[in-house]
């Protein structure tokens, strides 16, 4: 039985990853580790999260809770469109709301990954994602209890649906990766809100690189920009730190160390992180606990196992393969 229903909103690319051993220089040729194709952009891949993470390996359910994901973009009409639809339905995702876009293409992220440090790379081109345009579609499933954005579709689109998804009563996740400023009257229509580091120092217009000691008044200052309930500032390694807006309006904020692992490939630990926090609202009624900490925690652990590995989506883990790192 469904008790909880995400539906994710956002962009499918094709992703073309090439491991090197460092980036070359301008004009300089370098012959590289290896080169994979896969499916990723951070929609999908924060869907194929909430999937994975709601499900074990072997695609049972593990409790009386079991969640809903649906995707909602657009693919060309392609053969990488085909079969991306193919690998969506095979996570138990829900594609009736993904476009095929005639004549169009598939959108791609071109990956570069130094194998030294694990750190990424990434070049994007839209293609079947901005196909949908400027103007205003209603775009939020009716049955969505919680609604999950990123900023990779067209940035009036991403605002409309928030503001429509809120006048829904849905609870708004709102990743701002890749991160431009947002309209201050938007903050307002958004639960929750997720960054890393350098996308909160562009969201706050700073030139000042965000530090941990810096964590509390700036997850204040998101919060008082109008952030409903929960603002997430995600710091690699080190974790993540959170404020969250108490019922008689009070702020509590609190460090969650990350967990210690083998850095591979940091390609989704992004959407992987965004992905289990949905699953915790979603089964959490549309809401967070009053002491979010242990989904940050359970967050942490999931992004953890999905640098372990290489690739964007063929990385992201399975709920039983998190839960023992708890």
């Amino acid at each position: 039985m469904v008790k909880g229903t995400i539906a994710v909103i956002g962009s499918l690319n094709v992703d073309c990853i090439t491991r090197t051993p460092r980036v070359p220089s301008g004009g300089e040729t370098l012959r590289v580790s290896s080169f994979d194709t896969g499916f990723g952009g951070k929609g999908a891949n924060q869907a194929v999260a909430c999937a994975r993470l709601a499900h074990n390996k072997d695609g049972s359910v593990p409790d009386t809770m079991e969640i809903k994901v649906s995707m909602v973009g657009a693919v060309g009409e392609d053969i990488f469109g085909s079969d991306f639809i193919s690998a969506l339905e095979k996570d138990h995702i829900d594609t009736s709301h993904v476009q095929r876009i005639p004549d169009g293409k598939t959108g791609t992220a071109n990956i570069i990954v130094e194998e030294d440090s694990g750190e990424n790379r990434i070049l994007f081109f839209p293609g079947a994602n901005y196909a949908i345009g400027d103007d205003a579609k209603d775009l939020v499933p009716e049955d969505a209890d919680v609604v999950v954005f990123q900023m990779e579709i067209p940035f009036q689109q991403v605002i409309h649906n928030i503001k429509l998804a809120h006048k829904k009563g849905k609870y708004v996740i709102l990743n701002t990766a890749p991160a431009t400023p947002l309209p201050e009257d938007l903050y307002g229509y958004i639960d929750c809100l997720i960054t890393n580091e350098s996308e909160a120092d562009i969201l706050r217009e700073s030139s000042q690189p965000l530090r941990v000691d810096d964590c509390p008044a700036v997850c204040k200052q998101f919060l008082d920009r109008g952030v409903r309930d929960v603002y997430i500032v995600t710091l690699g390694a080190q974790g993540a730190y959170y404020a969250k807006r108490s019922e008689i309006g009070t702020i509590n904020c609190k460090h969650v160390q990350g967990q210690k692992t083998k850095v591979v490939d940091t390609t989704a630990a992004g959407d992987t992180f965004v992905g289990a926090l949905a699953v915790k609202v979603a089964k959490n009624g549309g809401k967070f606990s009053a002491d979010p900490t242990n989904d940050l925690v359970f967050a942490n652990a999931a992004a953890a196992r999905s640098v372990e590995k290489h690739g964007a989506m063929a990385a992201i883990p399975y709920l039983d393969e998190v839960t023992p790192h708890l």
